[in-house]
């Protein structure tokens, strides 16, 4: 086995002033200023200001392989380390506040202290308790629930969505004594099921099972489906959400629904991004009625959280009453937080007026920023309340699949950069996902600080 090493970051001096490296609005045309010298120059401004972080990442990086336990978070040349939430807002342990643009990629759509949540999380403590070991009326509760919410005949819990598509795929192969499995390039499903590259990650299970078809492009679904032998399954994202925010049109994703059908292959929607889209999920906007539905994020209060369900008679095949059921099991498939924390943020908190309404605000900001991008290289993508950020070298404003996509990288890395200076909590890639209670002063402010970027670096951003 190789032995993990860790990179330290350069080196830089600490004694710079800070004055010297903060933003200008003023451009880069007249000082001839190449778009390498702005990252470097905005890279240098991070290192600088985030010492602590600096600080902590190499005290992690002695027990964490590279100092992190979650890829998605690592960042160059370290990330920066949060040390609270509260609302909207997030402070860093060198002291900077963020407004969350994360939302903790959908998951965090309750923010970080809503009261309800807190309330409920408490009382439970109080009056459950914790790890009972048995079924309790908090997981028939929120499974009716969510049944009622999504249309769904039953419904399993787990403790991700990585198992929950796992238990959906094993579901599909048990109900059809089959085994393929049709995907689609740029798919994400958890951590062993992703599919950025148009081909299975080598870390992927069941390597030789994947079948894999090019995203929004009907006729090679529907050759891909129809035409597979040994077909279980076909798993798609009605938005991609590792795109970022790659939007399946209502034509393609009817038709791999129908071809599905055709072929006799349970069809399985992701929803675990998506399900906060409409009061009954994205299926409910597109026309949708899938055999299995995949869930997740925050379904579970903001405590970790799985689901799937869907048609009786395949869920059936995990109905311990059955002889020969498919066994399901995990220590924390029913815990008492996130069954009680889910349960009251979908009953009470995210309901369907309120649904729509948050989408609504989510669809005004994405069509101010897409104005903002008229005549340049950035792109926005999504739908309702979640939305990426590109920047594209042909400044295509449909993008239609991760095939399409021709990232200019260094001036995505410089806006996640400056964005930071600014105040806003986004992911390197890109990805936004609104968290409720967000002042719409923020969300201006956004839209501003996104204007004055592209003002700033315009010999850069313009097509």
């Amino acid at each position: 086995m190789v032995a993990d090493v860790l990179t330290p970051p350069p080196e830089v001096e600490t004694s710079l002033d800070l004055n010297e490296l903060k933003l200008s609005d003023q451009g880069h045309e007249d000082n001839g200023c190449t778009a390498e010298e702005a990252l470097a120059t905005a890279q240098l401004l991070y290192a600088v200001s985030n010492p602590t972080s600096r600080e902590l990442h190499e005290e992690a990086a002695r027990s964490l392989p590279g100092g992190n336990t979650r890829s998605l978070l690592h960042n160059a040349p370290f990330p920066i380390a949060i040390k609270r939430g509260k609302g909207y807002s997030l402070v860093s342990e060198d002291g900077h506040t963020y407004t969350d643009l994360v939302g903790e990629l959908t998951a965090g759509l309750f923010g970080h202290s809503n009261h309800l949540i807190h309330s409920t999380l408490k009382a439970t403590l109080d009056n459950v308790g914790l790890s009972l070991g048995a079924t309790t009326r908090l997981e028939s509760q929120h499974a009716r629930l969510m049944c009622d919410r999504f249309g769904l005949d039953r419904v399993r819990f787990t403790n991700s969505g990585t198992e929950a598509y796992m238990h959906a795929i094993q579901a599909a192969r048990r109900y059809t004594g089959k085994r393929k499995v049709v995907v689609f390039a740029g798919g994400y499903h958890g951590a062993v099921f992703c599919f950025a590259s148009g081909a299975p990650a080598s870390n992927n299970v069941d390597l030789e099972d994947w079948v894999v078809a090019e995203f929004n492009n009907v006729s090679d679904a529907r050759a891909k489906i129809e035409g597979t032998d040994g077909l279980a399954a076909v798993l798609v994202e009605g938005m991609q959400g590792a795109g970022p925010c790659i939007v399946g049109t209502d034509d393609f994703l009817q038709a791999v629904q129908a071809s599905a059908r055709k072929a006799g292959a349970v069809f399985i929607l992701d929803e675990v991004m998506t399900s906060r889209l409409a009061p009954g999920g994205l299926q409910s906007l597109v026309g949708l009625k899938p055999d299995l539905t995949s869930f997740g994020k925050y379904l579970g209060g903001g405590i970790t959280f799985g689901a799937f369900g869907g048609r009786l008679d395949i869920m059936a095949v995990y109905d311990p009453r059955v002889a020969n059921s498919l066994a399901h099991s995990g220590t924390f498939n029913n815990n008492t937080l996130g069954m009680s924390a889910g349960y009251v943020g979908l009953s009470q908190i995210y309901t369907p007026e309120v649904a729509v309404a948050f989408n609504k605000v989510g669809d005004d900001l994405r069509s101010k920023l897409q104005d903002a991008a008229v005549g340049t290289k950035m792109t926005v993508t999504g739908r309702g309340s979640v939305l990426g950020i590109h920047f594209l070298k042909d400044g295509r404003k449909e993008l239609l699949s991760v095939k399409q996509r021709q990232d200019e990288v260094q001036l995505k890395e410089l806006f996640w950069f400056e964005m930071l200076v600014d105040g806003f909590w986004i992911t390197r890639r890109g990805s936004i996902a609104l968290v409720m209670g967000t002042p719409q002063s923020e969300l201006d402010r956004f839209v501003s600080g996104v204007e004055r970027f592209l003002k700033r670096h315009e010999k850069f951003v313009k097509i």
